[in-house]
């Protein structure tokens, strides 16, 4: 049941709750509070499960939890102080904000927004508590998102208006991995004309670098995975060939460096694995090989590497949501998805109503989808 903006109340409506690591969610009636200053309710049309999304479940996170961030919806009611957003307006959340006035959000130099930066504690940025209970205690949300419930509420911050002509279902993979792998390619390395790329990972994140650096001219895009499914859809995705380390008995590195005469121009590391962003940098050549990270690792955080890489002129970068400023740029990849500049649909494999959740996350689990898109009932 809905509320007007003027005097929202609290809304009971059904949400996907994780009470365990690894648990299957469960569908439960959960209490969502009005949004607070500079807050906004949203109904989510739709959300697609992300990689991350799936390592925090398994993970020993905070429970219980509502997951999921990459998403699309409608405002629903707006809290004290906002005047970007009205009732009705379309919107895609983002799982980092942008306030416009902080050091790294004027310094033009980074995304990283220190008021509305990647939200660890299951909490809002505003206040350090949730918005979500059952039954009295308190559910947390995850990266201030928490879009597997049918009604959710973000800062004004983490949310960004798009034409009520676009469509939420497709648009929604913007929220996250399609913009993050075309800004990892774009923004972080600024791939060139002619280049070698190498991509490990070919799940969205890494196929979208790959149209990423397709658009930008690359003469080879190297993919390499050993999922045979992922390797047989790479070559639509841009890919010039494949490369399955378990078919080599040398390391992957060295399989790369001989492929390439010395390695790739640039590598990816898009898998979420700490010793594969050494093998991606030891797979870019000496002098200007970039290698850039963009996987969120479930285990052992730390990484190692040799200091000759990097002394014989390599680099290494971080890439978080592929360098977007979500308010500033976000509007122009949905243009250029409009003007079929980009594409979306091809990462859609699935299309699952909101009681199906846990079927998306065996598939994700199994290796046997790209996207699953969740459609909220309507």
């Amino acid at each position: 049941m809905s509320s007007s903006s003027p005097n929202p109340q609290v809304i009971t409506c059904k949400a996907a709750v994780a009470w365990g690591a690894g648990e299957p969610l469960v569908m439960e009636e959960v209490q969502v509070s009005p949004p607070n200053s500079m807050e906004i309710r949203i109904k989510v049309v739709s959300t697609s499960l992300c990689r991350s999304d799936l390592a925090a479940w398994e993970s020993h996170a905070i429970f219980p939890r509502i997951f999921g961030h990459e998403a699309s919806g409608i405002v629903e009611s707006v809290g004290e102080g906002v005047t970007e957003f009205k009732e009705g307006d379309h919107v895609l959340t983002v799982f980092i904000g942008e306030c416009k006035a902080c050091r790294p959000c004027t310094s033009g130099k980074s995304n990283i927004c220190q008021v509305l930066g990647l939200e660890r504690k299951g909490l809002m940025h505003s206040d350090q508590k949730t918005r979500f209970s059952v039954k009295g205690k308190p559910v947390y949300h995850y990266c201030a998102v928490s879009s597997f419930s049918e009604y959710t509420v973000v800062h004004s911050g983490c949310a960004v208006k798009v034409s009520p002509h676009v469509p939420l279902e497709k648009v929604c993979l913007l929220s996250c991995g399609v913009a993050a792998g075309l800004g990892a390619a774009w923004n972080v390395a600024n791939v060139t004309k002619g280049s070698t790329v190498v991509i490990f990972g070919l799940g969205t994140v890494g196929l979208s670098v790959a149209q990423g650096a397709k658009l930008r001219g690359a003469s080879r895009i190297i993919g390499v995975d050993n999922n045979p499914q992922k390797c047989e859809k790479a070559k639509a995705f841009g890919f010039t060939e494949v490369v399955d380390p378990s078919s080599y008995q040398e390391p992957i590195a060295q399989v790369i460096k001989r492929i390439t005469d010395g390695g790739a121009d640039f590598s990816f590391e898009c898998v979420g694995d700490t010793d594969m962003i050494t093998t991606a940098l030891q797979s870019c050549c000496d002098g200007w090989g970039l290698t850039v990270t963009l996987g969120v690792p479930k285990v052992k955080p730390e990484m190692s590497a040799h200091y000759g890489l990097f002394l014989m002129g390599r680099t290494l970068k971080g890439s978080l949501f592929g360098g977007w400023k979500p308010k500033s740029d976000l509007p122009l990849l949905v243009e250029k998805y409009v003007n079929k500049e980009i594409q979306i649909d091809d990462y859609i494999t699935h299309n699952l109503p909101f009681d199906d959740i846990n079927n998306a996350f065996d598939l994700m689990k199994e290796g046997k989808c790209l996207r699953c898109v969740i459609h909220m009932p309507r």
